[in-house]
Parts: C-alpha cells; structure tokens; sequence
C-alpha cells in the first residue's frame, strides 16, 4: 500500500498535525470544489456561511478519517473526498429535519455512509473532471511561483490566454525562437509539478497514473505538446470561471 503510506505519513500527516501551510494548500485547491458541489446539493436551501462551514468540516473530516480508508476498495482521493461531503452535508439536513420536527434520526457515522449507496451524481463525471482540474491548476500555480518572471509570462500569453508566438515575442521584446525555448522550459517544469501534485492526492496507482493519460509523458512529441497545450489552457479556462461563480456565490452576486 505503498500511496496510502507516502500520503498518511506525508501530506496528511502534517494536517493531522495541524500544519497551517498544508491546510492552506488543501483549502485553496479543493475548496472551490466542494463549495460547489455542496451548492448543487442543496438547491437553494443553504446559504453563504453554511457552504464555507459545511466546505471547512469536509476537509477536517478528510484529516480525521484518513487512516480508515482502505486501499483495497480501490477508491480514489475524490471519490473519499465526496463521500465526507455527502456525509457532511447529510448530517446538516438532518440536524435541520431534526429541529423543525423536534427530533430525528441519529446520523450515520462516516464509516456508514461510505458504505451506503449514493443518491447524488457519482464522481465519474462533472466531478471528476473538476478534481483534475483543480490539481491541474495548482500545479500551474506552484510552476508561476518557482519560475523566471518572462519565462512563465511567455507561456501565460502563449498558452493560457491563445496569443500568437509573434504577438508574445513582441510584447516581450524577445525573438520568436527564445519564446520557443522559453515555452518548453516552462511545461517541462509544468509536467513535473503536475506528476507531484497527482502523486500527492492519489489513493490508487490509476489515479496515480492519471497524469501519464493526459499527455504527461516523459519524451512527448511535438503533437503531444500541442494537445497538452490546448488542454492546459482550457482546464485554466474552466478554472477561473468556477473561482469566479464560488466568488459570486460568497458576495452575494448570484
């Protein structure tokens, strides 16, 4: 069980320690996820605070229960990740059931809700994209963060907002054949970030090797690295309209 060991003992061991950095790391790439999806679910009955709230016990549930999931169930990171938010948001409708009737069924624990069948979408779809996004997207983040201001600005221009390699190398001051190099540098950098961050939140070798599926393989060609492009850039598309509407969401714009 060679990834649930690295992730207990790694990442979710240092939030289990309560290390503010990782909580941090949790929260800015899953949260916009789950603030989501507990909006589908509820349909209008919940509200601003209850979404951050229900979003913030997911995660700390997640850091709780991490040590009982069991590997040989074959469940991926997602699919544990929405079943704590099921089981979070079950919990909130039926406290809320509870009040107006004045009483109500005791909930189940987590253990028993993983192992009740789900009435909600499973993570195969709208889901499960969104958690690679997500991972995705950190891993362009974290790629800015450790790059050379032009070099990540060239693949911002080029790859994340479609500009032309003249255009960029225009605004730059810089000849097309440095955007060029400068383009490969930052997505060999971006592959390497995105193989961490997948290895990271993996509970199974297929998640695992999710990445190498999607165009993260070690000697890409040319027209891999076109394919890798034009997905980046619209996973990055699909990312910022999300951040938007969970923003609209929180101010009350929607």
């Amino acid at each position: 069980m060679p990834l649930q060991n690295d992730l207990s003992t790694g990442f979710i061991g240092r939030l289990r320690s309560r290390d503010p950095d990782a909580w941090f790391e949790l929260w800015e790439i899953f949260g916009p996820i789950l603030r989501n999806q507990l909006r589908r679910w509820g349909k209008g009955r919940i509200g601003v605070e209850t979404v951050q709230d229900l979003s913030q016990e997911t995660l700390a549930a997640l850091a709780g229960a991490i040590d009982k999931h069991d590997p040989s169930r074959g469940a991926r990171f997602s699919t544990w990740l929405l079943a704590i938010a099921k089981y979070t948001f079950g919990d909130e409708m039926d406290r809320r059931t509870a009040l107006k009737r004045g009483g109500g069924k005791k909930p189940l624990s987590i253990e028993e809700e993983w192992g009740s069948p789900s009435p909600h979408p499973g993570p195969r779809d709208f889901y499960e994209q969104a958690v690679f996004a997500a991972k995705v997207e950190a891993a362009i983040r974290m790629t800015e963060r450790e790059s050379d201001f032009v070099d990540f600005s060239v693949f911002r221009m080029r790859i994340l907002e479609g500009k032309s390699g003249r255009e960029v190398g225009e605004a730059l001051r810089v000849s097309e054949p440095t955007v060029s190099r400068k383009l490969a540098t930052i997505r060999k950098r971006l592959r390497s970030h995105m193989t961490h961050i997948i290895a990271k939140f993996s509970f199974t070798e297929e998640e695992k090797e999710e990445g190498l599926r999607n165009a993260l393989g070690t000697n890409p060609t040319k027209a891999d690295d076109a394919l890798f492009d034009e997905a980046i850039a619209e996973i990055w598309r699909r990312q910022l309209d999300l951040r938007a509407e969970d923003a609209a969401f929180e101010y009350g714009s929607m």
